[in-house]
């Protein structure tokens, strides 16, 4: 199969074309390939090589060119990808020219060709993420926009309680999902650096040069130039791998509350329909929230890899042992399922059908009892909250056991109905008029979502 389109069977469900692409074998060698071209025209503009070498160098450093599982194979001797690697494309460059393969990776070591090469593969997928976010965020604006006066049920401990709006619901994914946005883009000037320093992080092997090397080479690849190299310095690519797990987590709380809408108890919002999509293998009228499972699957394999990345800052002296290779598979990972749980999740939330009348129904399924407090803080007032706490409670456990709606119990009490009037007991009832601050919060929303739009625009 062709390396470019290769994939393992689950990767449509677990992530997307354009990050399995980003983290594949090819995409690993041309990223090192990338360094190694640039690192040719830097030394060349630098009057450390001849220029003469540099076309043979770049022609060469194509990854199609190469024998994956030839270099797989001798990786696995060797002890990482980049040493095969600069054999081989030393091999390739002979091939064209004798005497420019003798300037090849000239100065440089295998962590800085594997390092820079990895850091220009986050920043493709920084940029699709920063993408995907910005339309993730449209769909929850507009779900927090359309849906701010529809009624549901608020849950606490997976039980009613009083009542919120979808919209508010979706406000709250927004907010998240616009600071996961900021954080990416707030660390991409620390983490698209380049790597570059030799054996030990002293361009010793370049004289004088290494230092003006270093800017050409920066500039070269688009990356910032780092104070000093980062061998044995991993926090740059813990704080990628940590922020994607901020994001993993936010994704499977949003996952989990559609999940719930979505039991045939509740059937209050549903993932959208198509053919094949949700059903089950043996159960004709299944409708599962696929989407919803591949949220939540990320979420839970995500902070173990999290962990992994952070166990493996701890490496030795100038460059690690067994840290820096605990990285390799695992920060791709972590993107790859990341990425693939923002897009299912978009395509739920853009297709999301909802069920308002439902949603009403379960609210007053419980014969008013979501709105007790309501009634107890407006009783409260003239005969204190404790008392007014105890006296309503004894209503809704009337109100439950005779199955009977709360105002009707409550129109039965003196105590209530010497303090509360008819009309103003019916006021506290209602729904729509125990909404607080929920039309406010989404607004404020909306409004840093239009704030944030304008600004991150490219």
């Amino acid at each position: 199969m062709n390396p470019h389109t290769s994939r393992r069977c689950h990767d449509p469900l677990f992530t997307t074309p354009a990050l399995r692409a980003i983290f594949s074998d090819h995409g690993r060698l041309q990223g090192m390939l990338d360094f190694e071209a640039a690192l040719a025209r830097a030394g060349a503009a630098c009057g450390v090589i001849p220029a003469s070498a540099v076309p043979a160098i770049e022609a060469a450093c194509d990854a199609s060119r190469y024998d994956v599982e030839m270099l797989a194979a001798e990786a696995a001797l060797a002890g990482n990808l980049a040493i095969p690697l600069v054999k081989q494309l030393t091999a390739c460059v002979g091939a064209a020219d004798v005497q420019a393969a003798r300037w090849v990776h000239w100065g440089a070591t295998s962590q800085d060709a594997m390092d820079s090469g990895l850091v220009l593969q986050l920043r493709a997928a920084l940029d699709g993420f920063d993408t995907g976010l910005a339309a993730f965020a449209d769909v929850l604006a507009t779900l927090a926009a359309t849906q701010r006066a529809t009624l549901l049920a608020g849950r606490t401990w997976l039980q009613h309680a009083p009542p919120v709006t979808l919209g508010l619901k979706a406000a709250g994914w927004l907010d998240a999902v616009l600071r996961h946005r900021e954080r990416l883009r707030e660390l991409r000037p620390r983490v698209l650096v380049l790597q570059f320093g030799g054996a030990v992080g002293t361009l010793a092997a370049l004289g004088e040069a290494g230092p003006a090397i270093a800017v050409q080479l920066a500039a070269e690849l688009g990356l910032a130039l780092p104070a000093l190299p980062w061998h044995g310095a991993r926090d740059r690519l813990a704080e990628v791998a940590t922020s994607l797990g901020l994001l993993s987590g936010t994704l499977g709380k949003i996952a989990r509350d559609l999940s719930l809408l979505m039991q045939t108890d509740t059937a209050e919002a549903f993932e959208p329909a198509g053919a094949g999509r949700g059903g089950s293998s043996t159960m004709p009228h299944k409708r599962n929230p696929v989407g919803c499972a591949v949220a939540l699957a990320a979420a839970v394999r995500v902070p173990n890899l999290v962990a992994t990345m952070l166990a493996a800052m701890v490496q030795e002296h100038e460059r690690g042992l067994g840290g820096w290779h605990a990285e390799w598979e695992t920060l791709p990972e972590i993107a790859t399922l990341a990425g693939g749980a923002l897009a299912q999740l978009h395509a739920v939330l853009a297709g999301l059908e909802i069920d308002a009348a439902r949603m009403r129904a379960n609210l007053d399924a419980t014969y008013g009892l979501t709105l007790a407090e309501a009634v107890m803080m407006a009783l409260g007032e003239r005969i204190g909250r404790l008392d007014a706490h105890h006296l309503i409670g004894s209503a809704c456990r009337s109100a439950l056991a005779g199955q009977r709606p709360l105002r009707a119990v409550l129109g039965e009490m003196p105590v209530v109905t010497e303090h509360l009037a008819p009309a103003e007991l019916d006021r506290l009832l209602d729904p729509a008029a125990y909404l607080g601050a929920t039309g406010v919060f989404v607004e404020r929303v909306l409004s840093a979502h239009a704030r944030a739009a304008a600004a991150m625009r490219p």
